[in-house]
């Protein structure tokens, strides 16, 4: 006689059962990028009824699935086998039997294993189906402020471990006039560090093991980077995202022309905030980002009374 399910896997049956579960699908299986808790109830839910996980590595997947009471047949399927492997995972398919596919941790195939696993199902005419989950990317997005106003970034990943070409991709997002997403090991961070700090004080925000229980978020100018990683040994610890904040987004607003300004103020007597900014980004040509802190510090002086 089988136990029963454990209350969480009954919660994640009756929200996402409803639902239809094609045979022979892979499911792309966003799990926790750290805290065992950001787990989706539909998520945990396909993971109870697949037939096989496919994962980065066994062990980890094995202590995931434990961790919510599954206990599931597992299939290794990692950057050094993943051509080889899908096409196990193809033939599981064709049989007609569900496959979830899992990283270590966060959404597959975005910086980890998975594109070439779900290209080759796709190619086979078979199924893809995603599951989204946990993202350190509009984690840490969502509280970096003026970086996400537009909407508009870049999402680098990780840069070049060899020194040159990293140099080459730091200066090339130091000119890059949006929002732009780093991600990096702890092994290599400090060396990032040195990289970024040539770009003065070009806004930065760190993300540190976001979700874990030592979980840091710090803003600074990337020229300070280093120092704030030297201040606590601690620190060159754990997984990092890092958000380098649009050109322009500084808070000032001297550095746009009086004409672009003229056009703002014409813009915001007749529109509310956020079409005015847009329009006057397309007019003038001027950063978004800059734009709307003008007009932030224009309501704020109208707000008080300011002339």
């Amino acid at each position: 006689m089988s136990a029963s399910p454990p209350s969480l896997l009954i919660a994640a049956r009756e929200a996402a059962a409803h639902q239809h579960y094609p045979q022979g699908a892979l499911y792309m299986v966003a799990t926790p990028i750290g805290n065992l808790a950001d787990i989706g109830l539909r998520a945990l839910h396909v993971l109870s009824l697949v037939d096989t996980v496919a994962c980065e590595d066994t062990r980890h997947t094995a202590g995931l699935l434990q961790g919510y009471g599954l206990h599931k047949p597992l299939l290794a399927v990692h950057e050094h086998n993943e051509a080889e492997a899908a096409l196990t995972v193809v033939q599981r398919l064709q049989e007609g039997q569900r496959v979830a596919y899992v990283s270590d941790a966060g959404t597959p195939g975005v910086s980890d294993p998975g594109a070439r696993l779900a290209q080759a199902v796709s190619a086979a005419g078979l199924r893809c189906v995603p599951l989204p989950g946990p993202s350190s990317i509009t984690a840490l997005m969502s509280v970096a402020g003026e970086a996400g106003w537009d909407g508009q970034f870049v999402f680098r990943g990780f840069l070049s471990p060899k020194a040159g070409e990293r140099q080459r991709d730091v200066q090339a997002l130091g000119a890059e006039a949006r929002a732009s997403v780093i991600l990096e090991a702890p092994h290599r961070i400090e060396a990032l560090a040195k990289d970024l700090a040539t770009l003065g004080e070009r806004r930065l925000t760190v993300g540190r093991e976001l979700t874990k229980q030592f979980e840091e978020v710090a803003a600074m100018p990337a020229s300070e980077f280093p120092a704030w990683l030297q201040a606590s040994a601690h620190r060159t610890r754990g997984e990092f995202v890092l958000l380098l904040h649009p050109l322009g987004a500084t808070g000032l607003e001297e550095g746009l022309p009086a004409e672009s300004l003229r056009i703002l103020d014409l813009l915001l007597a007749e529109l509310p905030m956020k079409p005015a900014v847009r329009l006057c980004a397309e007019i003038s040509g001027q950063p978004r980002n800059a734009l709307y802190e003008a007009a932030l510090a224009r309501k704020k002086k109208s707000d008080e009374g300011e002339p």
